[in-house]
């Protein structure tokens, strides 16, 4: 049976805010990793979005 982690830095995924409000089909996501003990609430970064081809603010989903 595989043990439980209690590693401090996990994977999370960042997906962007404005993309869902304009209408336009697929959705932008980043995959970054967080200390869990450092950073207790969700992340939200400012990242490139291509579909939209500006950058926009991406928070933490999951």
């Amino acid at each position: 049976m595989a043990k439980k982690s209690k590693e401090a830095r996990v994977q999370v995924i960042l997906e962007c805010t404005e993309h869902a409000a304009s209408g336009l089909p697929g959705t932008s996501r980043y995959i970054t990793t967080k200390n869990r003990k450092n950073t207790t609430q969700r992340l939200e970064l400012r990242k490139y979005n291509p579909i939209l081809k500006k950058v926009t603010v991406h928070k933490e989903i999951k």
